[in-house]
């Protein structure tokens, strides 16, 4: 199952329930992000969102190693380490996800140690990071794989994304935003297979009502990560930012 093409199909009620939950509760509806998407943000503001969204892509190869150690498989296993790889980068060639984010602070005008340094990520930032990577640690894998499929709704986000971002924001540096041109690609292959093995290994209501409990706790952490965000820096000009 690890390396074939998972099937899901699009019609199962489980399948659709989890879909509800991105179209409910999925962080694009949040006013500081509906913010961004309408031009409103100043440029402090999109750096104080970068800057705190760096510390979850920190986290996110440490929620996936926690995941990993807890599979039961060495097929999935050999699956879900692509993702580590695809933040972390190698030895041998750098790269990842994290650089990419990096480079997306230097294209808002911020430094390296600005992020590297996490002096601007708020408490709540911080809070809701560190929940998710301890549900991750001490969640069996099920629940741990479901709450990662927030990367069911992140396609369409990450498209409307680029275009705001260049259009919207033109003193952006375009170089900077090839994070969220290879997630179009990367967020649908880990979501297909995420989502095959909840809907394989979800078998009973009780495992399926864990599941959609976890995919919404996944929601908070984002929503929340936003929350922190938007109290520290506002929304529009008139708002007292604090980078």
């Amino acid at each position: 199952m690890a390396h074939a093409e998972p099937l899901v199909r699009d019609d199962d009620p489980f399948v659709e329930r989890l879909r509800r939950i991105g179209a409910e509760r999925y962080h694009d509806k949040h006013p500081f992000h509906r913010a961004m998407h309408e031009g409103r943000l100043t440029r402090e503001q999109i750096q104080g969102w970068v800057a705190n969204r760096y510390y979850y892509q920190k986290i996110i190869p440490v929620k996936d190693a926690a995941i990993l150690s807890n599979l039961p498989t060495r097929e999935m296993r050999r699956v879900w380490i692509a993702r580590i790889i695809d933040h972390d980068g190698t030895l041998e060639q750098g790269g990842g996800g994290i650089e990419s984010w990096l480079a997306l602070g230097r294209a808002v005008g911020l430094r390296d140690d600005d992020l590297l340094s996490e002096r601007y990520v708020r408490p709540g930032t911080r809070f809701a990071a560190d929940a998710y990577v301890a549900f991750a640690r001490t969640q069996p894998w099920l629940l741990a794989v479901a709450s990662s499929l927030t990367e069911l709704f992140a396609p369409d986000l990450l498209s409307a994304r680029l275009q705001v971002l260049t259009a919207k924001y033109p003193w952006i540096d375009q170089a900077g935003l090839e994070y969220f041109r290879k997630r179009l690609t990367l967020a649908p292959r880990d979501a297909r297979y995420a989502l095959a093995w909840v809907v394989e290994h979800a078998r009973t209501q009780e495992a399926q009502d864990a599941c959609a409990r976890a995919l919404e706790f996944k929601c908070d952490v984002l929503w929340a990560i936003l929350d922190a965000t938007m109290a520290a820096y506002g929304i529009g000009p008139q708002a007292a930012g604090r980078l």
